[in-house]
């Protein structure tokens, strides 16, 4: 079976050919140009290790897939080389807690 990507120095890693993000194996300043699989693109935000960053366009309420399984859904659209987090993310299996009013942690997650 021939390898979807070649790891070599890249400096990022697709961990499925079917994911829409990439993860980072360094820290990565914005502007930096990362070929990853079969994508190339620039980064928009800085990204560090073991962020994930889109490889391609992921319209608002795609899901977002890591490792070839979905792991969230985008609420807002985000850009090839955009960093992928909590700000555009949302889990569709957990709640996601916050500091804003209304919203506390579980007791039992401090």
């Amino acid at each position: 079976m021939e390898p979807f990507q070649q790891v070599g120095a890249s400096p990022a890693l697709l961990l499925a050919p079917d994911d829409n993000i990439a993860v980072a194996v360094r820290d990565m300043p914005a502007g930096t140009t990362v070929r990853v699989g079969t994508f190339t693109v620039t980064l928009g935000d800085a990204v560090k290790v073991g962020h994930k960053f889109a490889v391609r366009a992921i319209p608002k309420d795609e899901r977002i897939v890591k490792y070839g399984a979905p792991i969230g859904r985008a609420i807002a659209a985000i850009a090839p080389g955009e960093y992928v987090h909590i700000h555009n993310v949302t889990s569709d299996y957990i709640p996601t807690y916050t500091f804003d009013a209304g919203h506390e942690f579980l007791p039992e997650a401090h």
